[in-house]
């Protein structure tokens, strides 16, 4: 079976060499002229950062994809869909506030912003999912809906419930509006914080099902009729309504999968991770803590799947960092799972790892977690391969 293509440079650089310029290099090898940008609408997925955490990709990198993608005759926006939880980016008003000040504006990038799923979150397409196992119609943001092509920039880092966070969660995760974020983190339905509840009745008017019940100036949910879509989430004032985001791990996993199944499915699409700051958690942390390894490089491919575990391979052949969140978990085992034993077991940076080795380092410092069930699943659903070749840009 032929191996997907990942593309890959490092970090290294010189006087007449920099970052930017090797991003530009690496996209263009990794055949980004291949796809037809002509007059094209081409969302560029990335993730904003959450205010306070300064992890997130820098603006320099969407500007570099963004001048290539209008070069090729295209026509990019940078785009993202608005948060479950309560924070910096649960509608597109302070998703837009956190996106500029963290440096992605029009003048910066060259491009637009859109949130995706619109001012409240409740702008979706819903997209029906073949063959899925726990979806039966994906709830995406409806400016992704609406591209004709699908641009990634991943920041690839750890994750407290997934393993890791890169092109397959910025794909289903990242592209899902509210309602779609709480099907992915809930086996449940939404319910009503009293102390937070004005008795605003927003949650009654947008419900088709009449679900929510006003009384005594108090809002609560009939669960018999709730069909948990998600949208009183979006029209809650006072971030009373909440998910119960109680569905196990591997679910929420093998969910993020069948989401980016249907943001991709029947469109051209390309996909680039940079393996930087691997802080432990998510970019949606209002902080990023020390990361777990050093800066390994930038990647790029059209296989998603293959993607990610080329970057999983490469992250678990670095040394562990000094004083991170993995150096604590591993204690005096040391570094499992990089160097050595990856020798040992013959992994190399041509193909994904052999089946049956189970410790890393996604899992060393999120043990709850196991990243391979997403790319397992995201495999079973035809959207890449595992086994990879990596060539090397310099």
């Amino acid at each position: 079976m032929e191996k997907s293509k990942v593309f890959f440079t490092d970090m290294r650089t010189d006087f007449n060499n920099n970052l930017l310029q090797k991003l530009e290099r690496l996209v263009r090898k990794a055949g980004i002229g291949d796809i037809d940008f002509s007059g094209k609408y081409t969302a560029l997925k990335i993730h904003f950062g959450e205010p306070g955490n300064l992890a997130y990709l820098r603006p320099n990198y969407a500007a570099v994809l963004v001048e290539l993608i209008k070069e090729m005759g295209g026509r990019p926006f940078l785009t993202d869909c608005n948060t479950l939880y309560v924070g910096g980016r649960k509608n597109a008003l302070d998703h837009l506030d956190a996106a500029y000040k963290n440096g992605f504006s029009p003048f910066s990038t060259g491009c637009h912003v859109i949130i995706a799923d619109g001012l409240k979150g409740t702008d979706e397409v819903l997209v029906p999912v073949e063959n899925g196992e726990h979806v039966r119609e994906a709830k995406i943001g409806r400016a992704v809906m609406d591209a004709d092509i699908i641009v990634t920039l991943n920041h690839f880092k750890g994750h407290e419930q997934t393993g890791f966070g890169g092109a397959l969660k910025n794909l289903g995760m990242g592209c899902g509006s509210r309602a779609g974020k709480m099907e992915m983190h809930s086996a449940g339905k939404p319910f009503v914080k009293q102390k937070k509840c004005v008795g605003c009745g927003n949650c009654a008017a947008i419900c088709a099902h009449d679900a929510p019940v006003i009384s005594e100036g108090k809002a609560s949910i009939d669960l018999d009729k709730c069909v948990g879509c998600g949208r009183c989430i979006g029209v809650c004032p006072m971030d009373a309504v909440c998910s119960p985001s109680d569905e196990s791990v591997d679910i929420l996993n093998k969910k993020i999968a069948e989401y980016s199944w249907a943001v991709l499915h029947g469109r051209p699409n390309f996909h680039v991770s940079l393996v930087v700051d691997v802080s432990p958690f998510c970019d949606c942390h209002s902080e990023n803590d020390v990361p777990l390894v050093p800066n390994v490089g930038m990647f790029a491919s059209f296989d998603p799947v293959a993607l990610d575990m080329a970057c999983a391979d490469a992250v678990n052949r670095q040394p562990v960092m000094p004083g991170s969140r993995l150096a604590e978990a591993l204690g005096s085992k040391g570094a499992f799972s990089g160097g050595s034993e990856a020798a040992e077991h013959g992994h190399s940076c041509c193909c994904g790892r052999e089946e049956g080795t189970e410790k890393d380092y996604f899992t060393a410092s999120s043990p709850e977690t196991d990243w391979r069930v997403c790319v397992d699943h995201a495999v079973k659903l035809g959207l890449g391969k595992k086994e990879y070749e990596l060539i090397e840009i310099k």
